[in-house]
């Protein structure tokens, strides 16, 4: 079984609940810090996937970068693959947790869509 990777932000709420959760289920997982290291094109295409091919979704619209970049006004103008682009350059623009495992994934923290993955 492949490792679960789950891409953080430590000064996140919602990240370290995200971790917690993993702890007491005692997954074995990849942390990494989604600023340091953004999910690649390929991650973030799986995620669309997950998310009903919605791009808004994998979007942080509550963080500053994406008010500062006026990404709201600038979306629905990008291609998919300019979208991923975006994102996998600028972790901070990504919806996080951001958690993985294999084809499956959510973002957020929502802990019956997480527990789903974790299986």
């Amino acid at each position: 079984m492949k490792k679960i990777k789950i891409y953080h932000y430590p000064q996140c709420s919602t990240c370290k609940k995200a971790l917690a959760l993993l702890d007491i289920e005692k997954v074995n997982y990849e942390a990494i810090n989604i600023v340091e290291q953004p999910p690649t094109v390929q991650e973030l295409m799986i995620m669309l996937e997950n998310m009903d091919n919605s791009i808004q979704k994998l979007f942080n619209t509550s963080g500053q970068l994406y008010r500062e970049m006026n990404i709201k006004e600038l979306l629905p103008s990008l291609s998919t693959e300019q979208a991923l682009t975006l994102l996998s350059q600028h972790g901070k623009l990504i919806k996080r947790p951001f958690i993985l495992n294999g084809l499956s994934g959510t973002v957020g923290f929502n802990e019956t869509k997480i527990r789903n993955i974790i299986g």
